[in-house]
C-alpha cells in the first residue's frame, strides 16, 4: 500500500489554515468562539501557523459536559481556535485520503453518504434479493469511541500517511484527551479477566471535530476484511452500527464469531445486545428507520416527536409565518420523505395551518 508524505507543509500553509477558518465558522458566526477569534483574525492565524512550523502547538483543554438526549454522553468541546480552526485545515488535505480507504458500505461523515444514503442502499438490497436477506445480523461495538486504542490507531494512521511531522501532529491530538480537569470514561479491555476498565490512556473525544474522521478510519481496514476476506456481499455501517444480511443465520452466527476474533486485535468488544433474526419477523431497526423485504417504516420515536412538533407549533398563541413553519419541521419531514409514510403525510398535512408541500424521493 502506497504512503504519502510531504503533506506537512500543505497543511500548515496560510492559505489553508484561512479556507479552513472559513469552513469552520460556517453555522456559527454568531458564536463566542468566532467573535473572539475575528478581533485578531489574521494575527491568530499567523500565530497559528508559526506555532505549527516551529512544533510549539499543543491542543486546547477541552470543556467537557454531559448530554442526556438520545442517551447520556460526554461532550468534549474545544475552541475555535486554534483547534477547530487546525482541525479543518488538517482535514482539507486528508478527507480525500482517508476517504479512498473506506469501502463503499460505510456512510458516516462521508460527503454524498450520510443516513438516507445508507437507507436506500438498504432498502434496495431487500427489494431486490429476498432470499439473499432472509436474516439479519445487527450488532454494535460496546463503549466505541471511548475504547479506541491510541497505540492501534496511530497504526493505522500510518497505513497511510508517512509525513513524520504531520503523523508527530496527530500523535499530538490523539493523546490529547488528557488535557482536562473531567475524568474521562475511557475504557480497555483487562487481558486477565476480558472485562471493560476505565483508563484516560483510550478513547477519541466525541464531539471532538477530528474523532468522527479518526473511529471512522479505526474501523476501515475492518470493513475491506468483511468484503474481501470473508466474502461478506450485504453489509452496511454507520460509525459502529453494523447490518450484515445472508441467507441463513447459521452464516451469521458463524461470521459473528469471526468478528470477535477480529475485534480482539482492535482491543474492542462486541455490545451484549447483538441479534441475529429473520428479517420478515421484526424489520431491522436501524438509522431511525425499520426496514422490511416489501415496505420501510418511520422508527415510532421519531414519529411521535414529529406529531408533537407538528401540535406543539399548531398550539402556539402566536401562529408563525408559513416559512418559519416549514422550517420547524423540514428536519423532522425528511424522514418522511425516505419511507412509507403516506398516511402519516396526509394526516399530519390535515393539521397544517398552511398548505405546505415537501418534495418527495
Amino acid at each position: 500500500m502506497k504512503r504519502i508524505g510531504n503533506l506537512f507543509e500543505k497543511v500548515i500553509s496560510l492559505d489553508n489554515l484561512r479556507l479552513a477558518d472559513e469552513k469552520a465558522r460556517k453555522g456559527k458566526l454568531g458564536t463566542y468562539g468566532v467573535q473572539l477569534h475575528d478581533k485578531h483574525r489574521e494575527e491568530n492565524i499567523l500565530a497559528l501557523h508559526e506555532s505549527l512550523k516551529n512544533g510549539t502547538f499543543r491542543t486546547s483543554k477541552y470543556h467537557v459536559f454531559t448530554i442526556f438526549e438520545p442517551k447520556e454522553r460526554q461532550i468534549f468541546q474545544l475552541p475555535y481556535f486554534p483547534d477547530r480552526i487546525l482541525h479543518h485545515a488538517l482535514m482539507n488535505i486528508l478527507e480525500s485520503i482517508w476517504v479512498s480507504t473506506f469501502t463503499k458500505d460505510t456512510y458516516s461523515c462521508i460527503k454524498e453518504r450520510g443516513i438516507h444514503a445508507c437507507a436506500k442502499s438498504l432498502k434496495a438490497a431487500l427489494k431486490r434479493d429476498r432470499e439473499g436477506t432472509k436474516y439479519c445480523l445487527k450488532i454494535d461495538v460496546r463503549k466505541f469511541y471511548p475504547s479506541i486504542n491510541h497505540e492501534v490507531l496511530k497504526g493505522i494512521v500510518r497505513r497511510k500517511i508517512k509525513d513524520s511531522r504531520l503523523l508527530a501532529l496527530l500523535d499530538e491530538i490523539i493523546d490529547s484527551n488528557v488535557n482536562t480537569d473531567v475524568p474521562i470514561r475511557n475504557y480497555v479491555t483487562d487481558p486477565t479477566t476480558g472485562e471493560l476498565v476505565a483508563t484516560s490512556l483510550n478513547g477519541v473525544p466525541i464531539g471532538n471535530y477530528l474523532s468522527q474522521y479518526f473511529a471512522n478510519l479505526f474501523l476501515a481496514y475492518f470493513d475491506h476484511w468483511l468484503k474481501e476476506k470473508k466474502r461478506v456481499k450485504y453489509y452496511w455501517r454507520y460509525a459502529d452500527d453494523i447490518v450484515i444480511l445472508a441467507p441463513t443465520k447459521e452464516e451469521l452466527h458463524a461470521l459473528l464469531h469471526d468478528i470477535r476474533e477480529y475485534f480482539t486485535a482492535l482491543q474492542l468488544k462486541v455490545k451484549h445486545n447483538y441479534q441475529v433474526f429473520p428479517v420478515d419477523a421484526r424489520g431491522i431497526d436501524y438509522l431511525g428507520y425499520v426496514f422490511f423485504h416489501t415496505h420501510t417504516l418511520l422508527r415510532k420515536t421519531i414519529k411521535k416527536k414529529l406529531c408533537r412538533r407538528v401540535a406543539k407549533l399548531n398550539k402556539r398563541k402566536r401562529k408563525p409565518t408559513k416559512t418559519r413553519y416549514k422550517q420547524q419541521i423540514c428536519s423532522w419531514w425528511g424522514w418522511c420523505k425516505y419511507c412509507d409514510s403516506v398516511n402519516l403525510i396526509n394526516k399530519l398535512s390535515k393539521q397544517f395551518p398552511y398548505e405546505i408541500k415537501f418534495n418527495r424521493s
